[in-house]
């Protein structure tokens, strides 16, 4: 009894350092990404932060250059921060981007000839949905709007008699 409970204590202390070190070694990875790079003017700052946001990483799935730890992201900070210390406008710098990396690198595609199915493709979808379910109202409307006719109405209440007489009890069996 003593030893499984010496054991069990051992095994709690091992996965305490286990996560502990885990924690670290996440931690350490975190601080990795973040990069500093020093402006004068707030704006500028503010500049870098928002297309760092507004660019998303060619190598990682759906990161943005901001969040990334890849060394083309950081080549990619290092080089939208130098475009704007030139004075270089946000459009020019993303326009430079794309030219370098392709469509990808932007968060939002524009709209252009190769993109119209890309932003039309939601509206569409929308709309033969819709287009859907008026169709099924529609035909279920036509089917709950039928009348009986005199056959099917007389069958109907001669089973509704019968099955009332069914349902009451005769004085015989109470």
């Amino acid at each position: 009894m003593a030893i499984a409970s010496t054991r069990l204590m051992w095994l709690k202390g091992l996965y305490v350092v286990v996560f502990c070190l885990s924690a670290l070694l996440l931690v350490g990875t975190a601080q990795a990404a973040i990069e500093v790079q020093s402006f004068n003017d707030p704006q500028l700052t503010e500049r870098y932060q928002n297309l760092s946001q507004q660019l998303r990483c060619p190598m990682c799935q759906n990161e943005s250059i901001a969040a990334s730890n890849s060394p083309i992201s950081a080549d990619i900070r290092e080089r939208v921060a130098n475009m704007l210390r030139d004075g270089a406008s946000d459009e020019t710098i993303k326009q430079t981007m794309v030219q370098r990396f392709g469509d990808y690198v932007l968060y939002k595609p524009r709209l252009e000839a190769r993109t119209w199915l890309l932003w039309g493709l939601p509206i569409g979808l929308v709309a033969l949905g819709g287009v859907i379910v008026a169709a099924f109202v529609v035909c279920r409307r036509r089917y709950t709007e039928e009348i009986l006719s005199g056959n099917e109405r007389q069958r109907l209440e001669e089973l509704m008699s019968h099955h009332a007489s069914a349902d009451t009890p005769s004085r015989d069996d109470s």
